[in-house]
């Protein structure tokens, strides 16, 4: 038999044995632990972002949305505005007074037709008398005018529009193009009162 102290011995090689298997354990469950924490973590980092880029694309689908909606008419208004343009030329060609009348009629008409376009967001483009703009105007012709300035509108051949200040279409129009001889003129007076 076994003396009481090989048993004592023996047992405490059995829980030094044990101690150090738990210990082991313990260092395992910690660093499957510390994996989980920092998977968790990430997995929650990732979350974060997935939601931060949704409320992002629900923010860039609500502006769309409004953009669509605010621009929906744009076609139907681009295919009444030849009208605008008939109107217009028929107001410039009646003179006489025995269609007078008629000429109110077609000016009541025009009204009407712009007040209508003016609720949904069309505005007329102001030409004639202002600085050329190509963002607003396209030159259909130049011509020479003593009474305007170089690069200015003289008259407007078609009416533009802006679309909730957007531009629907450009007026056309006819611009003031001095001749060379007036500009080499004007460009001698300069280095005369230059020197």
């Amino acid at each position: 038999m076994k003396t009481k102290k090989e048993q004592t011995a023996k047992n405490s090689k059995h829980d030094e044995m044990v101690s150090e298997i738990a210990d082991v354990q313990a260092e395992e469950l910690k660093t499957k632990l510390q994996e989980k924490e920092k998977e968790a973590a990430d997995n929650y980092d990732r979350y974060l972002r997935i939601a931060a880029e949704f409320d992002n694309y629900k923010k860039r689908m609500a502006k769309s949305k409004a953009e669509t909606i605010k621009y929906a008419n744009e076609e139907l208004i681009k295919d009444i505005l030849p009208f605008m343009d008939s109107l217009d030329r028929a107001m410039e060609h009646i003179g006489s007074e025995e269609v007078e009348k008629f000429k109110e009629g077609i000016k009541l008409i025009q009204e009407q037709l712009l007040c209508c376009l003016k609720k949904h967001g069309v505005e007329k483009i102001e030409s004639t008398g202002v600085e050329f703009d190509p963002n607003y105007h396209e030159a259909m012709m130049q011509m020479h005018s003593d009474e305007h300035e170089e690069n200015q509108v003289i008259n407007e051949i078609a009416t533009g529009y802006l679309l909730n200040g957007r531009l629907l279409r450009p007026s056309k129009v006819c611009v003031c193009k001095k001749t060379n001889k007036e500009s080499n003129d004007i460009n001698a007076k300069e280095a005369d009162n230059g020197e």
